[in-house]
């Protein structure tokens, strides 16, 4: 490992689980952090070689004439089909790799942080030191959801966490869990890995 760059720390956890509340509390500490998913829909958007990807394999309905990407069109061919979901991450996690280690390189922390969703199902953090999992149960992360997010069915929310590796395989995989249960403190948790990773 390159010991100029910042160690490479994963964030995950399953939909509701409060990997992005965590994360800020990171943040706070002065960790930066990388929003893979964000990151990716910008990539989708202005990397020309992920742009030119994308339309030869999907077709060029796949963006707008001014540029935006054709979200609709995107979903209704990919999300349905396990095969073409298998290709379009193929060719954005790759770009968001690239970028990714291109942006930690620019800081001088101890360490910073990768926040994504499918960390473990899409194999990226084998490319990270550790990895951190924000857990909770599918219970508990089903009312945050659905008190939060008011776009989504309660059937939408089942077929994402299906498609999301379970807590406890994640937690097998983890080299750090947070526990985010009602009666569990989020920043003492934080507090004991930040101290650990800032010493490594």
């Amino acid at each position: 490992m390159n010991s100029h760059r910042p160690l490479l720390i994963g964030i995950t956890g399953g939909i509701g689980a409060g990997k992005s509340t965590a994360a800020k509390i990171f943040s706070v500490l002065g960790i930066p952090v990388y929003s893979a998913d964000d990151r990716a829909k910008w990539l989708m958007v202005h990397s020309l070689e992920l742009k030119q990807k994308i339309q030869a394999h999907f077709g060029e309905e796949s963006y707008f004439d001014e540029g935006g990407l054709n979200r609709a069109f995107l979903a209704e061919k990919v999300f349905s089909d396990p095969e073409q979901t298998k290709v379009i991450n193929g060719l954005v996690h790759p770009a968001v790799k690239k970028d990714f280690e291109q942006w930690a390189t620019s800081h001088q922390t101890p360490y910073v942080l990768k926040e994504a969703a499918l960390l473990f199902e899409s194999g990226s953090y084998q490319d990270l030191d550790k990895v951190i999992n924000v857990s909770a149960p599918v219970e508990l992360r089903m009312s945050r959801i659905m008190a939060r997010d008011a776009h989504r069915s309660k059937e939408q929310v089942v077929s994402i966490m299906e498609r999301q590796m379970s807590d406890s395989e994640k937690n097998k995989l983890a080299d750090f869990v947070i526990s985010n249960e009602e009666n569990q403190a989020l920043i003492p948790q934080v507090l004991q890995i930040h101290k650990i990773l800032s010493k490594a």
